[in-house]
């Protein structure tokens, strides 16, 4: 049973008898406690999908949930629905856009490496992996020189994402971007 402290985000955690999905983790440490954090954990119900933040201490016990991750494919899209395919035995898991609204940011046809997390066998959300590529469909024309400098500009991918990508860089080219820090990391 791990603490509070070591719970990480895509988790599932067993609270107060129902399985949550952790989405967000804040840690704070307050002025004038005696040495402890404390840590907000934004979480989805899986079964209804009802969204509720709580506030544990590091100390404080919680257990795990039964948590698979499947190699999975984006399929289609249907409305607020979208579809993505297993990898392996081609089953079909349908997640709702407000519950990966985050995730539709990195996802196109191409993007490889998707995982679909499973608790209870329903579909709760998705882990995508650390490095994306993605072809940029408008920035600002390129710098002719300007690699030489560390200044930057927009650019917008297909799906809505905008990064801040090296004034050389220019719309069409494909570059890699670190899902995590939300960042331009080199040309594909």
């Amino acid at each position: 049973m791990p603490r509070a402290s070591e719970i990480k985000k895509n988790s599932a955690v067993e609270y107060e008898g129902r399985v949550y999905f952790v989405k967000d983790i804040e840690r704070s440490v307050p002025q004038g406690r005696a040495g402890g954090s404390l840590y907000r954990m934004r979480m989805y119900d899986v079964v209804t999908g009802n969204k509720i933040d709580e506030t544990f201490k590091d100390s404080d016990m919680l257990n795990l949930a039964d948590l698979v991750r499947r190699p999975a494919t984006f399929s289609y899209s249907d409305g607020d629905e979208y579809v993505f395919m297993d990898s392996e035995d081609f089953t079909q898991y349908s997640l709702n856009r407000e519950a990966i609204a985050d995730e539709l940011l990195y996802i196109d046809e191409d993007t490889q490496g998707i995982m679909v997390i499973l608790v209870s066998e329903a579909p709760v959300a998705l882990a995508l992996p650390p490095i994306v590529e993605m072809d940029i469909e408008e920035t600002d024309p390129s710098v002719k020189g300007g690699s030489a400098t560390a200044r930057t500009k927009p650019a917008r991918m297909a799906t809505g994402l905008v990064v801040q990508v090296p004034e050389h860089i220019s719309t069409g080219d494909r570059i890699k971007i670190n899902v995590e820090e939300r960042k331009f990391l080199s040309r594909a």
